[in-house]
C-alpha cells in the first residue's frame, strides 16, 4: 500500500465568510475536503455544486468531494460537472455501489467509498479491487468537531489485511477527530489521507497546523521504514 501521507482540510470547519482567505491558507494541503450533506442521510445541510465550482476556480488543490447524501447515484453528476477530482459516496446510501463506482470513473474522476463507524469493513470485500480510495469514518457523519472513535484503529488494520489479500492498493482516508496527537497512530494503522477540520481551521495558523499534522504522520512512516 502507498504510504505517502496526504492532508485534506475539511472546509466544513472553515469560516465561510472568509472562504477565499481560508483556502489560500491551506494551499500546502494535498486535497480540499468538501462535505456535502442533505439533511436526510445525515442531520445537517451544507454545500452544493455551485460552491464547488467557485472553489475550483480559486484553488489548484484537488477537491475531494464527500457525498453524505441519500441516493447519491441520482445527484453525483452535478458534482462531477462542478469539478470534483475525487468523489466519495457512502456504502450505506447506495444499493448499486459497483455500478456507481464505474459511473464515476467513466467521467474521469477517482471513485471512493465511505463506511460509517457502525459498518463493518467486511462489506467492502467485493468492491476493494474497484475503488481508488476507501474512507473510514472515525466519527458519526453529520457534524464537525467530534472526537475520534478508537475502534477506527481496528477497522484500519482489518482494511489493511483485506487489501493485502486482494493485492489491492486504494488510498485509505480517515475523517473525524484527526489531530497531530493521533495522526501517527492513524497512519501506523493503515491510513494515508488524513481529513482534518477543526484542528486546521480553528488553529491560529492553518498552514502551520497542516505542517504539524504532516510532520507527526510522516515521522511515524519514516520510523517504520
Amino acid at each position: 500500500m502507498n504510504r505517502d501521507v496526504r492532508i485534506a482540510p475539511s472546509i466544513l470547519a472553515a469560516d465561510q465568510l472568509r472562504l477565499a482567505e481560508q483556502l489560500e491558507a491551506i494551499r500546502t494541503a494535498d486535497y480540499v475536503h468538501f462535505d456535502v450533506m442533505d439533511g436526510v442521510f445525515v442531520p445537517n445541510l451544507t454545500f452544493g455544486p455551485g460552491l464547488l465550482s467557485q472553489i475550483k476556480e480559486f484553488t489548484d488543490v484537488p477537491v475531494d468531494v464527500h457525498l453524505m447524501i441519500s441516493e447519491p447515484d441520482r445527484r453525483f453528476a452535478a458534482y462531477l460537472d462542478a469539478g470534483a477530482d475525487i468523489l466519495t459516496f457512502h456504502y450505506e446510501a447506495q444499493l448499486h455501489a459497483h455500478r456507481t463506482i464505474y459511473a464515476i470513473k467513466d467521467r474521469g474522476a477517482k471513485a471512493a467509498i465511505a463506511i460509517n463507524p457502525g459498518t463493518p469493513v467486511s462489506v467492502l470485500d467485493s468492491l476493494i479491487d474497484d475503488v481508488d480510495m476507501v474512507l473510514i469514518m472515525s466519527v458519526n457523519p453529520g457534524f464537525g468537531g467530534q472526537s475520534f472513535i478508537p475502534k477506527t484503529y481496528d477497522k484500519l488494520q482489518q482494511l489493511k489485511r483485506m487489501c493485502v489479500k486482494h493485492d489491492a492498493h486504494p488510498l485509505v482516508e480517515v475523517d473525524g477527530g484527526v489531530t497531530a496527537d493521533n495522526a501517527g497512530r492513524i497512519v501506523t494503522a493503515g491510513a494515508q489521507v488524513l481529513v482534518a477540520g477543526s484542528s486546521v481551521f480553528k488553529a491560529p495558523d492553518p498552514a502551520r497546523a497542516i505542517a504539524d499534522l504532516r510532520c507527526a504522520a510522516t515521522h511515524t512512516v519514516e520510523s517504520e521504514a
